[in-house]
């Protein structure tokens, strides 16, 4: 019996293509000399007096290696023109507007939002990319990053006929109201309230605007005129301070600033601190606070580390059983991991999230109490900042490092007790007002909205172009 043809070759998986990135100069080699084999193989076929096609050189080529037929005439093409291959270029890492944005900013536009609601009058997105890109003191946005910036900022929208209108997100209205009764009925008790927060700035940090002389054209000129042509300005950013302080309406509490140089320069100073040095800082100023006092934090995540882990679906069902018997909840051997997992759910409001710091605090005997997302507004030490960053911009001269280290320290021993004092006072009434914000977006939104399903509330779409 002849032997039976093989189906090995039948039963192989279809060549997966090279996912497109840029090649590399051993790859680039590699599809050369597999190029040059193939053509040597099919020119071995042939008559003296004839030449293979490259064309059909290319195709099997690119399919050898997986590859398109672009990628192989272009790596020709390359050696060809230069007798050599180049290194393809180093890509950075890809920025969203998250990257590029800080928290002052995103505060700024959620009160451009805010001040609709205060006039009563429905906001939309494009109104609200009006009045931002009229800020001379904002970017400027396009419709569509504008849209990611409010879903990040946890407004969703509401639709009537074919207008849309921003809302803030359920869970940040109750966010908000809960902490403006928790702090009013503090001070009620009269619990002394610190404000603690974090903040950076740039080497070079300077005014954002200042006179110039349009007369002056050029260096020369000035050179010959014996002007000069205005102010030093710094040629970037440069490297970048991390700053920490906590304080109240008697001023700062004393020898409890952070402050040190930024290592990875990140646009997004939160990504330079982590829960292990916040809390070691915190433990330091804790004995320095007044007892019975209230701490006012943000919600960063180096604030928010989790005293302990809740069971996920990403757990072992060995490791989630071991964690309902801690807690003595009963469950059955032969439930499957959602079950258990749904009964986790039931029982977590009972033991409740506890954070690191807030035991700490409590320790203590001090209360930490969370600020809503990108309300600084509500945070007195925003005001703080803006003066101490104030003076460091008038006298900074050198733009160097150590001369804003010494200009920021100066500056925040200019803020006294009775400048503390005026911006709790000011940050007292922007609470007033925001208490009285989330009764006008109910009567605006009576009036505005009808039924919008949670699938609708995702997205931004249906805006109101035609008004």
């Amino acid at each position: 019996m002849d032997p039976q043809p093989s189906t090995s070759s039948q039963s192989l998986s279809p060549r997966k293509k090279r996912p497109r990135v840029a090649l590399s100069v051993t790859e680039k080699v590699m599809i050369q000399n597999v190029y040059k084999h193939v053509f040597e193989e099919k020119a071995a076929t042939l008559l003296p007096f004839e030449t293979p096609e490259k064309q059909e050189c290319v195709s099997k080529t690119a399919d050898i290696l997986g590859i398109g037929v672009t990628s192989v005439y272009s790596v020709l093409k390359e050696y060809k023109e230069n007798e050599q291959f180049k290194s393809p270029e180093k890509r950075g890492p890809k920025h969203n507007f998250k990257d590029k944005l800080d928290d002052f900013t995103f505060t700024a536009i959620r009160r451009k939002v805010h001040q609709f609601f205060y006039a009563n009058e429905p906001p939309t997105i494009a109104k609200v990319l009006k009045v931002v890109n009229e800020d001379t003191d904002l970017p400027n946005f396009s419709w569509s990053t504008l849209r990611k910036i409010m879903k990040h900022l946890n407004f969703k929208y509401a639709t009537k006929s074919r207008q849309s209108i921003l809302i803030d997100r359920q869970d940040i209205i109750l966010w908000r109201q809960r902490y403006l009764r928790q702090i009013k009925e503090y001070r009620r008790e009269g619990r002394y309230i610190y404000y603690q927060d974090e903040t950076w700035i740039n080497e070079g940090h300077a005014p954002k605007k200042a006179w110039i002389d349009q007369t002056v054209l050029s260096s020369r000129q000035a050179f010959l005129d014996g002007l000069t042509t205005g102010l030093k300005q710094p040629s970037g950013k440069g490297k970048r301070l991390i700053i920490g302080h906590i304080g109240g309406e008697e001023g700062f509490v004393e020898d409890s600033l952070l402050i040190f140089e930024s290592v990875k320069n990140k646009d997004d100073y939160h990504q330079e601190m982590n829960a292990d040095a916040f809390e070691k800082w915190f433990s330091e100023v804790l004995p320095k606070l007044k007892p019975n006092s209230v701490v006012v934090i943000d919600n960063a995540p180096y604030h928010s580390r989790k005293l302990e882990s809740f069971p996920t679906m990403s757990w072992t069902k060995s490791r989630i059983q071991e964690w309902l018997t801690s807690k003595n909840i009963s469950f059955e051997t032969t439930m499957i991991k959602a079950t258990l997992i749904e009964i986790v759910r039931q029982h977590k409001h009972q033991h409740g999230e506890k954070f690191v710091v807030d035991e700490m605090a409590a320790q203590h005997g001090i209360t930490v109490l969370r600020l809503p997302p990108y309300h600084c507004e509500l945070n007195p030490i925003e005001l703080v900042w803006a003066q101490a960053k104030g003076y460091v911009a008038r006298k900074n001269k050198t733009f160097k490092m150590q001369e804003v280290k010494n200009l920021f320290e100066e500056g925040l021993n200019l803020v006294t007790a009775g400048k503390w004092k005026s911006c709790v006072s000011h940050v007292i009434k922007e609470e007033e007002k925001m208490y009285g914000l989330d009764h006008i977006i109910d009567n605006i939104s009576d009036r505005f909205i009808i039924n919008v399903t949670e699938s609708d509330s995702d997205d931004f779409v249906s805006e109101d172009e035609d008004e």
